[in-house]
């Protein structure tokens, strides 16, 4: 018995909670923002919420509406007291106070993001200015903050010099080598391959020309026609473009 009476206490605990909250903020919440803004400061469960949002909906203490599946509930206006037109007009200052604080906010934003006025304190925000960075502008802040540190740029030299002793030995080990090709060798394996390079183009055009003037009128399928050698059964295409490319293959090869 006493746990239901304990049951019972905390229910009604939940339900003036989530009546008291809902018409201080006075907007609507679903059941899971409510015990996700209320679980914390007071340990409301979830079933506990859902069950106190239904009961004060059905007691006609709170609001309900559907959107598809879920609930959303909020305080009955009618049940609010009503604002007097002086309330109102000191509501609708400290609106217009706050919305120029916003303007004069986000015109400061863009300024910041712009850069301007690089030695306004405006323009640098307060951490810079306890660094002693108060003379610089955002962007500049940017920069630095993106740079490498001291230590890993003491590092990445330290790697630098490494790789240029590597490269230094590679070069006096090239240079004291003794087999040097001569200008004029190099000179005559280049034109040579170029030689043949221009001769297996011209075959191989002609090849092809060739082989799409026979597939014209072959009666079976070109992947017939191109038979691999491998398997034992040479076909015509396969014959015709060995003969014809097979004596330049080592300049494609050297060339690619």
């Amino acid at each position: 018995m006493s746990k239901g009476r304990d049951g019972a206490g905390a229910g009604g605990g939940a339900a003036a909670v989530l009546l008291r909250y809902l018409r201080e903020q006075n907007r609507p919440y679903s059941a899971q923002d409510a015990f996700s803004n209320l679980q914390r400061e007071h340990g409301l469960g979830k079933a506990a919420v859902v069950k106190a949002l239904e009961q004060l909906a059905q007691q006609g203490r709170i609001r309900e509406k559907a959107y598809g599946k879920q609930k959303i509930y909020f305080a009955d206006q009618e049940q609010l007291p009503a604002a007097s037109d002086a309330e109102l007009r000191g509501l609708d200052a400290q609106i217009a106070a706050l919305s120029g604080q916003v303007q004069a906010l986000q015109q400061s934003c863009r300024q910041m993001e712009a850069g301007e006025r690089p030695g306004s304190p405006s323009a640098v925000p307060a951490a810079a200015r306890g660094h002693g960075l108060s003379g610089a502008s955002l962007p500049e802040l940017k920069d630095l903050s993106s740079s490498m540190t001291t230590s890993e740029m003491a590092k990445e030299i330290k790697e630098l010099k490494r790789d240029c002793e590597s490269y230094t030995e590679k070069l006096e080990r090239m240079k004291s080598a003794t087999n040097h090709v001569t200008p004029e060798e190099k000179e005559k394996v280049c034109s040579e391959q170029k030689l043949y390079c221009r001769e297996w183009r011209r075959r191989k055009r002609m090849a092809t020309e060739l082989l799409d003037a026979i597939l014209e009128g072959y009666p079976k399928s070109k992947k017939q026609f191109f038979v691999s050698p491998r398997s034992g059964l040479c076909g015509a295409g396969a014959v015709l473009s060995s003969t014809v490319l097979s004596p330049l293959c080592s300049c494609r090869r050297r060339s690619g």
